[in-house]
Parts: structure tokens; sequence; C-alpha cells
């Protein structure tokens, strides 16, 4: 049997009452403590931690909240995690009663129905865990997930939302966790909560990767144990390892770090629960064996983690001491996976299992968006030089001659149809050209590098219009690897070129095969797909089979050596003759 957790209830049971929300029933929780009073330095309070939260010293944030195991009664969350969630905050803070004026705008009241509301669609009914809300509590937490749903009708797929909004409400009223939510769904910096079905698939497809590599043991162990079914349906559960089966006093530790590191807290718990679950089975004697062997893997991991054996401080040391795994690897393997999915989509047409709700547009909704985008095209005339547009997500175009808009339009009909469809939705805003902002390619960094999805078009002056989708802010530039180098290319396989004069053509990526599945045999060159610094932007690259576009901050380029961007040649090659630019572009 697992070891028994020492539990107790605090002595003065009004406290226990006070510590929590009307809309809580604290009858269920139980209060666990790590070790006897007086082995540990005093836990901090919000007082001590709210300076390191103004100034921004993350790092000592960090280690403070990793290593004070607060009890879960503890009133110092109603001001920590507001505080935490409060970092992440994108753009202007909300005014006060600002959540009370959408309440009223979505149900006509701010009194709570008496019949039950309806949830958005990306919400999935199995998985609305309410922990210890009563059942105003609940309504309570519908309701705020409901006007999230409204002010954010971009989410498609959330199954981690409500478990998160429940979980916030155990320690503050209903308008502080709608900001709270609000901060987390609208943050830049880090995620926290996944929005689509496809980057909820990214997700337990990274913690898959690196559980190979940094809990290979425990991966294998649990490869071999799924049989049959595939450790893929294992992994696919993971996040409900951690907010549906922990025990509440260990979710609580874990969301604790959570609100201010992002999804990687999770990730690293998920790996700690393989590893303790791996120990706890290497005996073929254990319970936990026979459950497995019993019952299927799924149901003993769940069982597992129900009755976690070690206390919420040894479940995060565990986590966090887990060594070499960095953010910017985590990073990695999640934009990695993320971009051969996008790919598998955009080249076999596929779609994950769908939710209630579409993760796309309708097609009929996408035509409208054509049409829209047909009625924003502004002709401009401009007698010597070529133009280079960028947009986002996608521009007014820019053309010289009135008499070439209908057939331009017709053709810029066909680029809509060959960019993502969740796009589409977008109004086109003009970022960059020439012709307005000069050939400074500071300029164009200042003006495009942190707007994502960007569309490059160039317009030559023999009339050749070509360019390329980017999937990724230019701004990407800058990250540097683990050895503080610069990473020289960064991108998804979603990034692709194209041409609409003289012919219309589509050069996606090649990292995927025919049949959708990743090709592992392909080179390096194959995933280069978007490079830029002080003298040129590159977009593909590759062998001779592959295609590329270059342009240059300089005077044209001198004849390239092999190995050189430049030098990257398919069977069919258009270099446009410089005008009074000074970014001659070279397609390849």
């Amino acid at each position: 049997m697992p070891s028994v957790m020492l539990s107790a209830v605090l002595e003065e049971e009004p406290d226990l009452y006070e510590a929590f929300p009307p809309h809580v029933d604290p009858s269920g929780i139980t209060i666990l403590t790590d070790s006897p009073p007086g082995k540990k330095a005093p836990l901090k309070n919000f007082e001590e931690i709210q300076p390191l939260i103004q100034q921004g010293r993350k790092r000592e944030l960090k280690l403070i909240i990793r290593e004070n195991s607060w009890p879960i009664n503890s009133p110092v969350r109603a001001s920590l995690w507001p505080a935490l969630c409060r970092q992440h905050q994108h753009g202007k803070s909300m005014l006060d009663g600002f959540y009370w004026d959408m309440v009223t705008q979505v149900f006509g009241t701010v009194e709570l129905p008496d019949k039950p509301i309806m949830l958005p669609p990306f919400v999935e009914a199995t998985h609305c865990l309410g922990y210890h809300l009563t059942r105003k509590g609940r309504a309570v937490a519908d309701r705020v997930v409901s006007v999230l749903g409204y002010a954010c009708p971009d989410i498609t797929y959330s199954p981690s939302l409500y478990p998160i909004t429940a979980a916030l409400l155990h320690f503050m009223p209903e308008e502080e966790c709608y900001h709270c939510m609000a901060s987390l769904v609208a943050s830049k910096e880090k995620m926290f909560i996944t929005q689509t079905k496809l980057l909820n698939e990214v997700t337990w497809k990274t913690v898959m990767q690196i559980a190979k590599k940094h809990a290979k043991s425990a991966a294998q162990h649990l490869s071999r144990l799924s049989g049959a079914i595939g450790p893929e349906r294992i992994y696919a559960d993971w996040q409900w390892w951690i907010l549906a089966a922990l025990p509440f006093p260990h979710l609580v530790r874990v969301l604790d770090c959570f609100f201010h590191e992002g999804i990687k807290v999770f990730y690293r718990v998920a790996l700690a629960i393989l590893i303790l679950f791996h120990k706890h089975t290497t005996n073929q004697n254990s319970e936990w064996y026979a459950e497995a062997t019993k019952n299927g893997v799924d149901h003993a991991i769940d069982k597992f983690c129900r009755n976690m054996p070690v206390s919420p401080t040894k479940l995060l040391r565990t986590a966090f001491t887990i060594r070499a795994l960095s953010s910017q690897y985590i990073s990695r393997v999640f934009i990695k996976t993320e971009m051969t999915l996008k790919s598998k989509q955009v080249i076999t047409g596929s779609r994950l299992v769908r939710s209630r709700s579409s993760d796309n547009l309708p097609t009929s909704q996408s035509q409208v968006n054509i049409q829209m985008m047909s009625h924003t095209l502004t002709i401009r005339e401009s007698p010597r030089s070529s133009h280079m547009a960028m947009w986002f997500p996608f521009p007014n175009a820019v053309f010289q001659d009135r008499h070439q808009a209908s057939d331009l339009r017709q053709k810029l009909f066909t680029l809509w149809s060959w960019l993502p469809v969740r796009i589409t939705m977008y109004q086109p805003v003009l970022l960059y050209t020439t012709e307005e902002h000069g050939c400074s390619l500071t300029t164009f960094y200042v003006r495009v590098e942190h707007h994502e999805p960007t569309l490059l078009m160039i317009k030559t002056c023999n009339n050749e219009v070509f360019g390329a989708y980017c999937s990724t802010r230019w701004f990407e530039r800058n990250q540097k690897d683990e050895r503080g180098n610069r990473q020289a290319y960064f991108g998804t396989g979603e990034t692709f070129l194209f041409s609409l004069y003289p012919e219309r053509a589509k050069y996606p990526w090649v990292g995927c095969a025919a049949d959708g599945r990743s090709d592992e045999k392909l080179s390096h060159g194959s995933e280069l797909f978007m490079a830029a610094d002080s003298k040129m932007i590159t977009i593909g690259g590759g062998s001779v089979a592959h295609h590329s576009l270059t342009v240059a901050a300089s005077s044209p380029p001198a004849p390239s050596t092999p190995g050189s961007a430049a030098s990257r040649t398919t069977k069919k090659t258009r270099r446009p003759t410089p005008t009074r630019s000074s970014w001659p572009p070279i397609i390849q």
C-alpha cells in the first residue's frame, strides 16, 4: 500500500471556513502538512513576496514559490495568485466593473440564473471539474467560463480552462477570477492554456517526446505496460493526471508554480508522475504493477495519482530536479511538433478529431472573407521602383498599373485559398512597403518583427509577383540557443513560398511525405524555414530540389559560392533585374 500522508484538520474550525470564499465547501478539504512544525524556515507571507513581483525579479520569485509549501488553507493565495496572473496581462488592465458589464451584456442580469448555464462549445462536459465548489460555486464557474467564451470567440477547444477557473475560485471572488483567467488566456510571453484542438494534441506529443529523453526508463516502462493500446493513448490524458487525479492539496501546490512559470510546470510534473509511477511498479509484486496488468496502465496511473504516495513538496522536488530539461528545449520540441502537425493538415487536408466547435471557419465564411479582401485592395502607381509589402495578417496590395488590377485580384484569390483557413478571418493590415517606409532593413524589422503571421509580397520592375507566407514573427531571429548563440533559422513548416505572376504556383514545405507522415530521411536543409540578420532575410533553403527566397539589404550579391543561401538553386531560377531599391530580391 502507498505510504499514508500525515494529515490534520486545523484545530480552529472557523479559520478553515474563513480561508475560502462562501461558494466553496471546505468540509471535504484535507489539510496536509509535509513535515512537523519547526524543522523549516517560516513560510513567506505575501508582503515579503510582493516586492519581488513589482520589481520583476522572476528567478527569485520562482525559487520562493517552489520552496514555500503553504498549506491549502493559507490566506496567501488570495493575494498571490491574482498578482502572479497579472504579470502575464497583455495590454491595458481591465477597469473595475468591466466583468459585471460583460455579465449583464451576456445574461441580462448580474443575478445567478436558476437554470443551468449553457457552456461554450470549447468546454468538454466530462472535464468540468468543480473540486470543492458548492452548487452556487459551480454556477459561478459556469458564468466565468461563459463570459470568457463570449469575450474570446477565437477559443475553439480548451478542456483545461474550466478546471483552472474552478481552482481559482477557491481562493478569490468571481470578478478577480475572471481577470486572472483573461490574463492567462491572453498571455503572449508564456503559454498557460491551450485554446485549439491542434495545440492540445501538440502538448501531449511534446510530453511524450521529452519523456523519451528526460525520463527514458519511465517512458520505456510505460511503453511496455501499455501493450496493444500503445503509449499514445496514455500520454493523451497527461493533463488529467494533474488536473483530475492529483489530490487537491497537491494540485494547488502545482498551480502555485504554474501561475508564475506557465505550462512547463505541468510538463515537469507529468514527467515526475511517470518517474514515481515507474519507481512504484518496478517490483512485479507491487499493487501498482498488478493494477496495470489487470486493468490497464491508464487506469493504474489514474489510481496512482489519486493515491499519490508522496507529499506535494516531494512531487515538486522530483519535477524540478529533472536535469537538463530547459525551457528552450521544451519550446523547441513544442514548435517542431506543432510544425509537423500543421504541415500534415496543409498537405493532406486531414483534421484532428473535432469538438463541438470547429477549429477553423467554415468554407462559406472563408469565401466571404476572400470577397471582403477584394474590396480592400488599393491600387497604387509608381513607375520606377519595385515594391515589397509586409502584411499582417494580409495587407492591401501594391501594384503599378491600374489595368492589371482585375487580373491580379483573381490571382490574390488563389493566394488567399492557399492560406491557413483560420487566418482568413482577419482584416488585412499593411505593415511595411518600400514606397512609404523606405528601404532600410532596420525599419522593416521595427515595423513587422512582433507580428505573426505575415505575408511578404514582392513585385519587380519586370512585373513578376512572388513572395512568402511567414508563419513565425521575425523577432525570433534574436532567439538564442542553449550556448547563447543566435539561432540561424526559425519558423515552422506552415511557411511556404508562392508565385503569382507570370505563373501561379505554391511551394510548400517538403518535410512531410505525401501521406502526411514525417519524412525522417530529409536533410537538415529541409527544415530551413526563415532566417534574418542585419544584411538579408531568407525564406526556405536546402538542396537543389528545394525553393528559397532571399532579399538582401545591399547591392546585388556577387556570384555565390557553393553552400551559400544564394547558391541554393532549383530547376527554374529567376533573378529579377535590380532597380533603384536597395533590396534586390532573389527567388530560387
